[in-house]
């Protein structure tokens, strides 16, 4: 027996090893992820495509959708030296900060230049590219001929928003500065339209928007010679953002020392000849409309099933939470002191839930509860499609509670009464008597709540749900065609919403009756 049980621990040492030693194979195996974050709509630094070719690597929570560009080979780069596994996730502009910060990305490789604003709030790497600052203009233009910044005199010119672009509109003579624009596509329509003369962009990027649209053309101006006076030659070059302190800032410095400057030069090259393949020719307006919907259709699609199921799911959620909190809200008041209190402190905080997200805007909301769930958890952040469910949820719940409370005190004392006087206590009441009639009542109310939120998920594109509004900037942003495709986003919410008001009203028709319908119809309309 002795023998036997030594045998028998013997073998489970022997097993225990194994298996350890398996596990340590396994790990050291395993690479370490490298998170990258970018607007993945800056042509030629990065950018949106639906296929992989040209190497191009998947978006993180985006499915079909890749990223490409100047920036993205750079980062490819970098995490072949570190053998770590790359990651790339697109973020809007303002959000990119914020993220490394809460440790959601390990790296900002974005085009951003280290200002001395940013470096308060993050650190850089060494320069990974550098270049001049020019003017995109029309090539009809009284200033297409123009060869510094003295002959842009009087110029309409405008920048991109929170960037070193925009601080130094100011030093052409006598110039009209526009209000700064948020992104690119949005300048080069602008552009297009005539309603500026010109805008501001690094010369990579200049180059490619004169690719995509060939009535621009850019004035090739020279830093602190006939262009732009830079003291600070940091902010025309771009660095890699990383969190405060972080080990990462020493490996990634040293793999771009790795990288010389003719690579990086080819690289480049390289990405504004890519650049050119993903967009539209130029064309007719209703040849583009049907272009757009040749090569995006299906990511249209995609973007009008995650706007409906966010809305039906938020607005059913949301009735939830409103019949709820309408119900507890109805409570008589106790005239135990304790419940009383409890009575009290339950109703404060119920009005401060529907106070405070009546009361700001949802895309405030989503940044604060999307971003703040990642500073205090660490860098984990929420699945998209759950936090856009959250967060249109809530938001739905807290004006639908009032539209409940609003109900129920609608609904005569006399049947409370007659409730009470057969011995039904506050929940009976409110489930058998007072609810079901509060919910035919409030239809109405809660079918345009349902009508709305299809409209208000395109806030959520601010945290990068991918519903119908993201899908729109994406298309747009890759085929600088904004005109064209925001017309067609346009009227897909329009059929959107007139679609479901007419089947809610078959709804409501039938449970009010023909007569019933008929005469709330008439009052909505004389109303």
């Amino acid at each position: 027996m002795k023998k036997l049980l030594i045998l028998f621990f013997t073998l489970c040492i022997a097993l225990c090893s194994i298996i350890s030693l398996a596990s340590c194979d396994k790990k050291e195996t395993e690479k370490a992820v490298l998170k990258v974050g970018m607007e993945c709509a800056y042509q030629p630094y990065n950018w949106t495509q639906q296929d992989d070719s040209n190497d191009a690597v998947p978006i993180s929570g985006k499915e079909g959708q890749f990223a490409n560009g100047y920036d993205v080979k750079i980062a490819k780069l970098i995490a072949e030296e570190l053998n770590m596994e790359l990651e790339i996730y697109a973020y809007e502009w303002d959000n990119l900060i914020p993220a490394v910060e809460s440790s959601a990305l390990d790296l900002i490789i974005a085009g951003m230049s280290p200002t001395d604003e940013r470096k308060l709030a993050i650190d850089f790497t060494d320069a990974y590219y550098e270049s001049n600052l020019v003017v995109v203009v029309r090539k009809d233009s009284v200033y297409a001929n123009a060869t510094s910044l003295e002959d842009l005199s009087g110029a309409r010119i405008v920048a991109q928003t929170a960037t070193f672009h925009d601080a130094v509109v100011d030093q052409i003579p006598n110039v009209v500065h526009v209000t700064a624009m948020e992104d690119f596509p949005t300048m080069i329509t602008a552009l297009a339209s005539k309603t500026i003369d010109g805008y501001v962009a690094e010369e990579p990027g200049a180059i490619a928007d004169c690719n995509a649209k060939s009535e621009f053309t850019y004035i090739p101006l020279k830093n602190n010679e006939n262009g732009f006076v830079i003291e600070d030659l940091s902010n025309v070059t771009l660095a890699i953002g990383v969190k405060k302190d972080s080990a990462l800032l020493y490996d990634v410095n040293l793999a771009l020392s790795k990288i010389s400057e003719q690579k990086r030069a080819e690289i480049m090259e390289q990405a504004i000849l890519e650049a050119q393949e993903i967009g539209l020719k130029d064309n007719t307006f209703f040849k583009i409309i049907g272009n757009i919907l040749k090569k995006y259709g299906v990511d249209i699609l995609k973007g009008v099933g995650y706007t409906m199921l966010i809305a039906l799911v938020a607005t059913i959620v949301g009735l939830l939470i409103g019949i709820i909190v309408g119900v507890i809200r109805t409570i008589p008041k106790s005239k135990n002191k304790l419940v009383a209190v409890i009575q009290k402190v339950v109703d404060f905080i119920l009005s401060a839930y529907i106070e405070i997200f009546r009361g700001t805007p949802m895309m405030v909301q989503a940044m604060v509860i999307f971003w703040g769930y990642a500073f205090l958890s660490g860098g984990t952040t929420l699945p998209l499609l759950w936090s856009a469910l959250f967060i249109v949820s809530i938001n739905t719940g807290a004006y639908i509670a009032e539209i409940v409370r609003g109900g129920i005190i609608s609904i005569s004392k006399g049947q409370f009464e007659g409730a009470r006087a057969i011995g039904m206590n506050h929940f009976q009441l409110m489930t058998y008597v007072v609810i079901p009639q509060v919910i035919r009542n409030i239809l109405p109310a809660v079918s345009n709540e349902f009508v709305i939120n299809i409209k208000d998920t395109s806030v959520l594109n601010v945290i990068g749900v991918v519903e119908l509004f993201y899908q729109a900037t994406i298309i747009a942003k890759s085929t600088y065609q904004i005109f064209a495709t925001y017309t067609i986003i346009c009227v897909v919410y329009f059929i959107l919403t007139f679609a479901i008001t007419r089947i809610l009203r078959l709804v409501e028709k039938k449970l009010d009756g023909e007569q019933i319908f008929a005469i709330k119809k008439g009052v909505r309309k004389h109303a």
